[in-house]
């Protein structure tokens, strides 16, 4: 698929839309990823429903930012790029970071969001990956995130139960994003604003469990059992807490259920878009 730019706010952000008819669907990637990771709902929903990827600033081939970003201004601008490809009701579907700003972006436009697909999202409890939190000390976090190919595989060893999963195409976009000029820089900067050597922030994951509770927006909340980064007990009160959510446990399967679960997120997805649109 080629890639595709727009300009938001002065930034040029690359993102991929296979086009059709349809509430379109955005997808989100986590912290430190790219819209490759979302290659098998491209390469299959996208036949039958319009689904659009992007680079969040700062990931992939879209431009740094220059300053420090967390949940909250990643989310204003997931909402910029919405509005600048003209989309006027949308659903979100995030993993990780991406479902952090997908939960926020229905809080500042829930008018615009017919549901929100929440897979292994960050920002729903405390607990963390303790490499992440190692990451949050001076020093460390740089030497850390040093670009490197054993960072890669470290890095895949994380999000993915079976790195049997990652295709060449998957590999070669993480090395090519872990050698990002600024891209480790803002990685360890967004990941201080997010997190401590305690967990992630308690503010963060508490305005989580308060859009949760008050947002009247339809939810799937999905997740790896054999997540290394976040555990299923976020996903399960996250699933307590929403006014109208599923939840989706999928087992044998780590942190990344978009790439080791395809066939089972498709469908649930395929369902999820079904409810709530008949485009």
């Amino acid at each position: 698929m080629k890639d595709m730019f727009v300009t938001v706010k002065g930034l040029r952000l690359r993102y991929h839309d296979t086009g059709g008819t349809g509430t379109p669907i955005v997808l989100c990637h986590g912290i430190g990823g790219a819209l490759e990771l979302w290659a098998p709902q491209l390469q299959t929903l996208g036949k039958s429903r319009r689904l659009i990827a992007w680079d969040a600033p700062n990931h992939g081939l879209s431009d740094l930012t220059g300053r420090t970003e967390d949940w909250e201004s990643y989310a204003a601008w997931l909402l910029a790029f919405v509005d600048a490809l003209g989309l006027d009701q949308v659903i979100l579907v995030g993993n990780s970071m991406g479902g952090a700003l997908s939960l926020r972006v229905a809080g500042l436009a829930p008018d615009r969001v017919k549901g929100v697909f929440l897979a292994n999202a960050a920002s729903l409890g405390r607990e963390v990956f303790p490499v992440f939190r190692m990451m949050t000390l001076p020093i460390l976090g740089e030497l850390m995130s040093k670009p490197s190919a054993k960072g890669v595989d470290m890095a895949l060893s994380a999000i993915v139960k079976d790195q049997a999963c990652i295709d060449a195409d998957l590999r070669a976009a993480m090395l090519r994003d872990q050698f990002k000029d600024g891209g480790a820089v803002a990685f360890v900067a967004t990941l201080r604003a997010c997190t401590t050597l305690l967990g992630q922030r308690a503010a963060i994951w508490q305005r989580s469990h308060m859009l949760l509770s008050t947002l009247d927006v339809p939810m799937v909340i999905l997740h790896g059992r054999d997540d290394k980064v976040l555990p299923l007990k976020h996903s399960e009160m996250a699933a307590k807490l929403a006014r109208r959510a599923k939840l989706i446990v999928l087992d044998d399967c780590g942190h990344t259920p978009q790439i080791e679960q395809p066939a089972a997120f498709n469908t649930a997805l395929s369902a999820f878009a079904a409810t709530l649109t008949a485009g």
